[in-house]
This record gives structure tokens, C-alpha cells and sequence, in this order.
């Protein structure tokens, strides 16, 4: 499992490049892992696994060819680096230091990440589209493409904003696409108001110049990104992970939830996008996974393709999108999903 996946994040990094002074391309430091020294071909393999991992995250190494990383240990980047260089140290490292954090790469031949935008690049009452600074920042004209995030809405009115993309989402920036967050206030965050948010955020990264642009969501933000599809042309490809908008086990709404995702895929127009959905095994706001499922199949001769990985084995619940296991699956496969190059997983 763990060798495929490696060469399944080999494939990703051997895309992701951008052009340099010359013209050429040229591969980020970060995610050339053929700078990374002292270690062999192991160490190399395992940092390509890290680069797919949520920030904060540390990769730690040592002269005698020990390393190790940790990702994640929410919010704290200093006891994510502890902990890379204890793993380092447990197995056979000695002077163990970082070499690359989050983004930056730290030696020996230092390589900060360029900064995005600080500002949203547009917005409105109750939502704003964000340049997510944890993601490699390229711009329009230099990107490979624009990855858009939706959020979902979370229970009990909790404000979502700024919430980190699944993982997964790292497949898409380490391949050359930006990453941005459309941020919605939980307090105006209507089903119908997030839809039409997400047709606005899709508007302006075409009319910025982006080469390819994907709609991405889970939860209310994967539902927002499917109703994006009653017209064509606004994405290239959508990746809906989980996608609901009535409520845990128990909502009353759980009784039109189907009429409601019908009436969305009927409304879809979008004979070029491609699109993804997965669905999960568990999933306390997915009623009738039976129905859903063929619901979504029949989106099929509505869009350009699609790409339905219902209810995976091993994978459980409303969260399971962002499981590292469904990182290491299914990251490769939806980016070569997304571009054309693959039909299933």
C-alpha cells in the first residue's frame, strides 16, 4: 500500500513546476525532492508522503541519513517540530534538524515560499474569496490552475471560516494549481446564498486568467460546488467530498433531502466538467446512501465525466475525506481524474 502510494506522490511532484527567469520550467525547492540530502531513496519517497500532509508541518533530518516529520499537532508549529525531531532521533539520528517547515525550506540551502495575496481577491456580504497562505502561491498567469475550497457548514452555527482544505487538496497545489478558500459566514450562510457565492468565486478566477479552474467542497460546500453545475463552463472539474445540506441523523429536512439533490442534478448543464463525489460509509447526513448514490450516476450524461467513489472500504463517516488513508488513495487519482487522464480509481 504504502509503495504504490509513493509512486502514486512521485507522479504528482514530477508535474509541479513553475517558470523560472529563463523561461524554463523549474520545480519548486520544496517539492524537489532531490534536494533533500543525506538520505537515500527511502527518505526521499517518505518526504514526497509528507508534502501531502496538512501544515503545521516539520520534516526533520540527519547527517547519518535518519529523518522524520510530523504534521498537524494542531495549532502548534513547535510542538510539530519537536516532534519531527524526536522522530528523527528514535530512529538513529543524531544532531537531527529541520529542513523544511510548512513551506519554507530551511537548508542547507534555505527557500522561503513565495507570499499570496493578503487580501481576498473578491467578496461580498457574508463571503469572501481567500488566497489560502498554507498552499505554494503562483498566481493566475503562472498557475497551472485554481483549486477552490468550500467549506462545510458545521453544527451548531460554529464559524468555519478559514478552516484548512482536506489534504487531498495538497495533490492539486504541489502540481502547480493555487489553493483559495471561499469563506462563508456561518450566519448567512443559506443553502441558496452558497450556491450563488460559489457561482460568483468560479466567475472571478476565470476572469482572472486562471487556465483551469476546480470547484472543490465538503459537506454544504461539496453541495454549493454540484449546484454550480446548472450551467456550463464555470469549472473545469468538481470535487464534491461528502456532499449534504440537511442535517445530521434525526433533521426533519432528512425527509426532502433527495427531492433536493434530484432537483440539483437535473438542473446540472455542464456537458465539459468533470466531476468527483465521494460519499462514506457512516455518514450521519447522508440519508438513503442507496438513492443518493443513484442519484449521482445520474449525472453522468449531464457532465463531461463522472467519477463516483461511493462509500470506500475503510473509510467511515462525514469527515472521512480528510483520512490520511483517503489521502494516500484517492489524492493522485481525482488530480488525474480532474485533468483527463484517468476514468476510475
Amino acid at each position: 500500500m504504502l509503495k504504490m502510494a509513493h509512486r502514486f506522490v512521485l507522479s504528482l511532484l514530477a508535474s509541479a513546476s513553475i517558470a523560472g527567469a529563463d523561461g524554463h520550467a523549474q520545480t519548486p525547492p520544496l517539492l524537489d525532492s532531490a534536494r533533500v540530502p543525506h538520505v537515500g531513496e527511502g527518505g526521499r519517497a517518505d518526504y514526497r508522503r509528507f508534502l501531502l500532509q496538512a501544515t503545521p508541518r516539520a520534516f526533520a533530518l540527519s547527517e547519518n541519513g535518519a529523518w522524520g516529520w510530523a504534521s498537524a499537532i494542531e495549532p502548534d508549529l513547535a510542538a510539530t517540530e519537536a516532534r519531527a525531531l524526536g522522530n528523527c532521533a528514535a530512529y538513529g539520528g543524531s544532531n537531527c534538524r529541520i529542513y523544511a517547515r510548512d513551506l519554507d525550506v530551511l537548508g542547507p540551502e534555505p527557500a522561503p515560499a513565495p507570499t499570496p495575496p493578503a487580501d481576498p481577491l473578491a467578496g461580498g456580504p457574508g463571503w469572501a474569496l481567500v488566497p489560502d497562505g498554507r498552499f505554494l502561491w503562483q498566481g493566475p498567469q503562472a498557475a497551472r490552475g485554481a483549486y477552490l475550497w468550500a467549506h462545510g457548514r458545521a453544527a451548531g452555527g460554529a464559524d468555519s471560516r478559514g478552516s484548512q482544505p482536506q489534504p487531498h487538496a495538497r495533490a492539486f497545489n504541489n502540481a502547480g494549481y493555487d489553493v483559495l478558500r471561499l469563506d462563508r459566514d456561518p450566519d448567512r450562510d443559506e443553502t441558496a446564498a452558497g450556491a450563488e457565492r460559489m457561482r460568483a468565486a468560479l466567475a472571478e478566477l476565470r476572469a482572472r486568467g486562471y487556465a483551469r479552474v476546480v470547484a472543490a467542497g465538503q459537506s454544504r460546500g461539496a453541495w454549493d460546488a454540484l449546484a454550480a453545475l446548472d450551467a456550463p463552463g464555470r469549472a473545469d472539474a468538481v470535487i464534491a467530498i461528502a456532499p449534504a445540506a440537511h442535517g445530521p441523523t434525526g433533521s426533519i429536512a432528512h425527509a426532502w433531502a433527495l427531492d433536493d439533490l434530484s432537483r440539483v442534478i437535473t438542473a446540472a448543464r455542464a456537458p465539459t466538467t468533470r466531476v468527483a463525489i465521494a460519499t462514506f460509509a457512516g455518514d450521519e447526513y447522508a440519508p438513503d446512501p442507496p438513492g443518493r448514490a443513484a442519484a449521482f450516476a445520474r449525472l453522468a450524461p449531464r457532465t463531461g465525466a463522472l467519477l463516483l467513489l461511493d462509500r470506500p472500504a475503510g473509510l467511515e463517516g462525514h469527515g472521512a475525506g480528510a483520512d490520511w488513508r483517503f489521502t494516500l488513495r484517492y489524492a493522485a487519482c481525482l488530480l488525474d481524474f480532474a485533468e483527463g487522464r484517468r476514468a476510475t480509481c
